[in-house]
Formats: structure tokens, sequence, C-alpha cells
């Protein structure tokens, strides 16, 4: 079989002590045929695409060095971009990691941060390919995924049709959920308020289940990173259609003990956090009516003619993230 290759410039790697420490920690995948020491790293392609997303994840915007760890970082930033590479239906191979940091910053924070990345990429069978470093007043990560498509049709936005299904994989609420509590600075001593600020920290993306809902026909995805309500409005908008969500499919959702107990705990709606809360990377997929979906995906709206996305019987006035908003 011939394989193809992809040439990724991942920054001068030798120059960097700091680098060459993290590089040192991380195992290389099988995608991964020239990693870390040289100008550009390569990349295997056998598919002969590439599925490529970034993301910045910046101190103090999205992540707060006094509520996560450094291994929780890196957990969080591989997986948001893991994600992404997986919501197309592909499977992520790779990670290029740039990286701005204070001269102060403990190494024993980089060390952990190293950790999470390494074992976050192990969830998948990814590598982190190599990347670069800068000094930097705050904590900066710049983060590249890769993946490949296994001969299947990248799934789009664009492909919701009237009459499909709108369904979710994963986990909801949970990220928002254990914000909340941090921002309020209750004392999280129950196993849910627990389990609510892991959330936070550390989403749990369904990887699988992307492919999955490749192989089943899914006509369009996108993994919930700003909030579901604002999510599903990317797929109305690129399919031109109306999306309508059933607030009584999201039970499984709100009752969950890690966000039922923080709305308790805080006198907070959890249908709020579940529609409008962003961070728990779960995926939301479009699928013809006929399909027959598997308990890892949860029904919760369907496609109709029009525009927007709506949830019958409720006003929700939050609608989800947004940077510039």
């Amino acid at each position: 079989m011939c394989v193809r290759r992809c040439v990724i410039t991942v920054g001068d790697l030798g120059e960097f002590g700091v680098v060459n420490r993290i590089t040192a920690q991380l195992p290389q995948g099988d995608a991964v045929m020239l990693g870390p020491g040289d100008d550009a790293a390569v990349i295997g392609a056998p598919d002969g695409r590439v599925a490529v997303s970034t993301d910045l994840l910046i101190e103090g915007r999205h992540f707060r060095r006094d509520w996560s760890r450094g291994y929780d970082v890196g957990r969080k930033a591989a997986a948001q971009n893991l994600a992404d590479v997986a919501a197309m239906g592909a499977r992520p191979t790779a990670l290029v990691v740039g990286l701005g940091l204070p001269a102060d910053l403990p190494v024993s924070w980089l060390d952990e941060l190293t950790a999470g990345f390494a074992d976050e990429c192990g969830v998948v069978g990814a590598s982190v390919a190599g990347g670069d470093v800068t000094r930097c007043d705050l904590v900066v990560l710049g983060v590249t995924a890769l993946g490949d498509l296994g001969g299947r049709a990248p799934v789009l936005r664009s492909g919701a049709r009237p009459g499909h299904v709108v369904a979710v994989a994963g986990r909801l609420g949970h990220a928002a959920a254990g914000w909340a509590l941090l921002e309020a600075g209750v004392s999280v001593d129950t196993p849910g308020l627990r389990a609510a600020v892991a959330g936070h920290r550390r989403p749990c993306p369904p990887y699988a289940s992307g492919a999955e809902a490749a192989e089943l026909g899914a006509s369009a995805m996108l993994d919930v990173s700003d909030g579901l309500l604002q999510d599903l409005g990317h797929v109305a908008r690129a399919s031109g259609v109306r999306i309508e969500l059933d607030p009584a499919a999201f039970t499984v959702f709100t009752t969950a003990e890690p966000v039922a107990a923080a709305a308790k705990e805080l006198g907070a709606d959890p249908l709020e956090w579940v529609l409008s809360g962003g961070e728990d990377h779960a995926l939301a997929a479009v699928f013809p009516a006929e399909v027959s979906l598997p308990e890892s995906w949860q029904v919760v709206g369907r496609v109709a003619e029009g525009s927007d996305v709506v949830v019958r019987g409720r006003e929700i006035g939050h609608r989800g993230w947004d940077h510039f908003r």
C-alpha cells in the first residue's frame, strides 16, 4: 500500500530545551512518520486527504491556573482539537502545539501539561508531532489537530434536510455547571459537585462517535464547543433549515448527577447549561429519519423548513458563547 505523506512545519525544535523536554515525554503514534527534531514533521495520510483544525487557548480566558492543573489544561487543549477532527468523521492522528510560556512558569506545571497532552492523545491513538515555544506573559497554547478520513466523505454542516432527526452523543452541561461552581466559589464537597468541576477542567468527547456517525450516514455534524443552540445554529444556517429541539428529550442530560447537583446548589436551571453551555465537546449530528441509531446517540429534535434553532415551548435567553459578544 502506498502511504501518502503530509509535511507539517513545526518550528525549529532543536533550539529549545523546554520543547526537547516536552517532546521527549510524548509517545509517537503510527501516523507520525517523522516526529520532533527537524524543521518539520512528516505525517502519514493513507487516505490522501487530511482533516485539519486549530484552536487557541489563552490563560484567563479559556482556563485559569488557580482552577486547573497543568495536566487538566493539557487534556482540555488536546480534547477540544481532537473533537473537531472527530466531528468531521475523521480519525485523529496527530497534534502540533505552539506554546507561549512565562519565564517563571514552574517546570512541574509544564511536565503536567505534557502528561495531559500525552494521555488525551493516547485515548485516540494520536500523538504530538512537534511544535514551537516562545516567551509570553501568559500561558498561551495554539493547537492544530490532524486526522485521517479513512476513505469516507467528510461530514459537513450543510447536509441537514427537512425530515431528518437531530441527535447528540456525549455529555452536555457538565462544563458549564463546573464553571458556574468555580465562579461562585462554593465549597465543592460532594461527588456530584466534584464531578461537575472535573467536567469543566477536563472534557470527555465521544471520539468514536464521529466515525460511527459518518458510517451511519450522518448528513451534518459538529462538536459542541460554544453551546448546543449556538453550534446547531451553524448547521441551520449552512443547511438553510430550521432545527426544532424538544426540551423533554434533554432529561437524560439535565438529571445527570453533576448537572443536577450543581443546579440544586446554585438554584440554577440545568436546561440552560445543557442548551447554552459549551466546552463539553459532545457531538451533535443530523441523520435521515430512517437510520437506526445506537444507544450512544440521543435524539433531541428534528429538522424542518425555515431557519434558526428553536426549543419548543421554551424561551432561552443565553444561546451560547461568542468570543466577540
